[in-house]
């Protein structure tokens, strides 16, 4: 398999060793990105369960997610100075044990607390996990193995539901957690084995900047939280000032730390800096729109939960199929154009949703879905390698960090402006309307990129040809 292949003058690790640290990556992967999906459906169970309102079992979702996008850029710091291999088994072992007392609480206080410790545990792990993928393989192969990370993400999210909806028919959701022993064993037992040692970087932490991190993220996700479920002004407003206010703090602090929890320099990098702002757009649209058809095929066409849940599963599917292909040409042409090809297909794919009616039917909604999973497949890879490979490899952890909370605060944001809309009487399609917008302003970043792309692409197969 062309993965596991070893040539003269690659780096990353031999062929023979990649397939072990993989797995190490894939069944870690999978373990937070299952859960996640996994007790969305579980929350009016747990409910009932625990005696407890459906305005209060939400926080058993919502705490995990502002606890992991909240320390997300902190991590992938600590890693720098822990060295990445420790950092990622910390967070399995950490996720592990959390889902073992999650599946043994009595009270939603119990539980929610074991939650925050699966939110870092995640945290740690998703941080990391895309430079990671880097320190594996080599670089001419940085675009298929990144392909092979997004088809692990979109296979997770696409078994999630369907997953937990089996568990359930004939066990308690206390399951659901105890589903992530088997996995994380696994991913502890390959990474032990497999995964690459590295020298720890001296030097301080840079606190300061973490606690302003820490502040300015968790107040974002909570005041997106806020404004989604329609919450007064002064609580969204409080909370987005304090986020502000938290990251005005954090880039001036990391402009003076001697050691900075995420250097300001690499946005110096054109590619880079366009490349963040191209995920991040794209982000905005696929939070949008998943939340904005469940209202659409439920409560505007009538579809029930079952259906709607089918009618999504095209999205995933598509990114899963389309995903590694989009990798592994990402290695051989311009990745900002499979990128740009792929949001243009998006753009389709969310007009072609805006204009579903009651005369649709599930098969026009289906092919609906599949467009779009097809073009954010195409999209994805070559966009995350142009991120992982526009800075040297030593920032490859700051660079994984920021990719991974561009990606929940794109989603968050997404999500808060569906509320938003719907608060205000807009219709469903309007939503819709808006992540094709988004998504059109995604396109114009990564048009804008291309020609330091193609130079980048072209320096890099001068370099390769043998003298």
């Amino acid at each position: 398999m062309r993965l596991f292949e070893t040539r003269p003058g690659d780096d990353g690790l031999p062929g023979h060793e990649r397939a072990l640290a993989v797995l190490a990556l894939i069944t870690g992967t999978l373990m937070a990105v299952v859960d996640t999906t996994m007790i969305n459906l579980a929350l009016p169970s747990i409910a009932q369960d625990l005696n407890v309102s459906a305005s209060r079992v939400v926080w058993v979702t919502n705490l995990f997610q502002v606890t992991c996008a909240a320390f997300l850029l902190v991590f992938a710091a600590i890693s720098e100075l822990v060295t990445r291999r420790r950092l990622y088994l910390f967070g399995i072992g950490l996720f592990v044990l959390a889902s073992i007392g999650s599946a043994f609480s009595t009270s939603l206080e119990t539980l929610l607390v074991f939650r925050a410790l699966q939110g870092l545990g995640a945290a740690a792990t998703l941080s990391i996990g895309p430079s990671i993928y880097r320190s594996i393989f080599p670089s001419r192969l940085l675009g298929s193995a990144l392909g092979l990370s997004a088809l692990v993400v979109a296979g997770g999210y696409a078994a999630g539901p369907t997953l937990s909806g089996v568990i359930l028919s004939f066990a308690d959701w206390p399951w659901l957690f105890a589903l992530n022993v088997p996995l994380g064993t696994c991913a502890l037992f390959f990474g032990f084995r497999a995964l690459p040692r590295e020298t720890p970087r001296q030097g301080s932490f840079d606190f300061l900047g973490a606690m302003l991190s820490i502040s300015m993220l968790a107040s974002f996700f909570l005041a997106m939280d806020a404004l989604g479920h329609t919450a007064l002004p002064w609580q969204s407003g409080g909370w987005a000032m304090l986020s502000l206010t938290a990251g005005v703090g954090f880039v001036v602090r990391q402009k003076r730390a001697p050691f900075p929890l995420l250097p300001l320099m690499v946005f110096r990098e054109r590619r880079f800096t366009l490349a963040v702002s191209t995920s991040g757009l794209a982000f905005v649209g696929q939070g949008l729109a998943f939340v904005a058809l469940s209202f659409l095929y439920q409560q505007e066409l009538g579809f029930s939960p079952l259906q709607t849940a089918w009618l999504f599963t095209p999205w995933p599917l598509a990114t899963m199929l389309v995903g590694p292909i989009a990798g592994r040409l990402a290695d051989r042409i311009n990745p900002s154009v499979l990128s740009s090809t792929g949001l243009l297909l998006l753009i389709a794919g969310f007009v072609a949703l805006a204009l579903v009616d009651e005369t649709t039917g599930v098969l026009g909604g289906l092919w609906r879905m599949a467009l779009c999973g097809v073009g954010f497949g195409l999209f994805q890879p070559p966009n995350n390698r142009e991120m992982m490979a526009s800075l040297p490899a030593e920032r490859s952890a700051n660079v994984s960090g920021v990719m991974s909370t561009t990606r929940t605060v794109g989603q968050s944001l997404g999500v808060a402006l569906v509320g938003a809309a719907l608060a205000a009487g807009s219709p469903v399609q309007a939503t819709l309307w808006l992540g094709a917008f988004t998504t059109l302003l995604a396109l114009g970043t990564s048009l804008a990129r291309m020609p330091l792309a193609r130079r980048a692409m072209l320096e890099r197969q001068a370099s390769s040809r043998p003298d």
